[in-house]
């Protein structure tokens, strides 16, 4: 390879990996974005959301392929595509009801071991091989999500913690919005979540022609319409109809656009480890936002789960050959 090609080869990866890493940090924001939002039903929420991400999707594939390509693609999704509608319809619908019952931190922590339950159901589905340091791996996700979920207390207001003494109505936090009783339930919809992605992975894989933003778009739509024969009301002020549409398209539809275009550029595993920083950063922003501050378990449990996955990623990113521009399906 002559050194323009390397250079180009260079330059690709490179533009892979902002993107990536840009659609982690546009996804990162949702939980933060989420607790701006006063509404009260979580259908509502999740109807909005999803067909704002939705109608967003649906006009970036129109961009990128034109409208021949695009009901070609929506036409070709068959069983593999519907699958992973499927498991966007779940995991954004649970994330909005998760977060009600459980901190933000919970959720993204549970959902960060996707990877190793991806490899633990394709070992159960198609025998797939997996290393003895995978099996470690996989063992110290289940041990970590295991002492997040079955957990006691899981937020403290930072406030209280920073020995502040805020009176009362001085600060608004997240911490009112959620049942601490039922936080195990926030927990096992969360679990829910990444067991859901975990499919989605198993399935793209298998079928490396699945495009993911077409099911994408229907799993979306589909949840909005759920979402709408559940919800008590529709109806927003405007206000919360802004904070909704940068929640759909910007949150979860340019997110999504970010990430498909920039996995096919990279190794899969670098795509996977980029994306930590969506599990590192969600956090930090409720936190930052809304003093919503996550528990000893969650500290402990998500430590374990994020030690764990970056020695996987590490370990799959050093025996991984070089990325063809089309090995990530989108």
């Amino acid at each position: 390879m002559d050194n323009s090609a390397t250079a180009s080869a260079a330059s690709h990866e490179k533009l892979g990996a902002t993107l990536v890493f840009l659609s982690a940090l546009f996804w990162s924001f949702g939980g933060a974005i989420a607790r701006f939002l006063t509404i009260e039903d979580s259908w509502t929420v999740v109807f909005w959301r999803g067909l704002f991400a939705a109608l967003f999707l649906f006009g970036f594939l129109l961009f990128r392929d034109g409208p021949r390509e695009t009901v070609r693609l929506y036409r070709n999704m068959g069983v593999p595509g519907l699958l992973v509608g499927f498991g966007f319809a779940t995991a954004s619908t649970c994330f909005i009801i998760a977060i009600g019952y459980t901190t933000v931190a919970n959720v993204v922590l549970i959902q960060a071991g996707v990877p190793l339950f991806a490899a633990l159901m394709a070992w159960i589905i198609y025998r797939e091989s997996i290393s003895f340091t995978t099996w470690l791996a996989i063992v110290a996700v289940i041990v970590g999500v295991a002492i997040m979920v079955m957990g006691g207390p899981l937020i403290a207001r930072a406030d209280d913690m920073l020995g502040l003494g805020l009176m009362d109505g001085q600060a608004a936090t997240a911490n009112s919005a959620i049942d601490m009783r039922y936080a195990w339930f926030g927990n096992l919809l969360a679990l829910t979540i990444a067991i859901v992605f975990a499919m989605v992975t198993v399935v793209t894989r298998r079928f490396p022609d699945v495009r993911q933003t077409p099911g994408a778009s229907v799993g979306v739509l589909f949840a909005a319409m759920v979402a709408f024969t559940q919800a008590g009301s529709v109806q927003v002020s405007g206000g919360e109809l802004a904070i909704l549409a940068g929640f759909g398209m910007l949150n979860l539809g340019l997110g999504m656009a970010f990430f498909v275009t920039g996995a096919r550029m990279i190794p899969a595993a670098f795509a996977a480890l980029l994306g930590t920083a969506e599990t590192m950063l969600s956090p930090v922003w409720v936190a930052i936002f809304h003093n919503e501050i996550p528990g000893v378990e969650t500290v402990i449990g998500g430590t374990i789960v994020l030690v764990a996955l970056l020695a996987y990623l590490y370990s799959a990113l050093r025996n991984q050959k070089p990325v063809a521009p089309t090995a990530m399906p989108n």
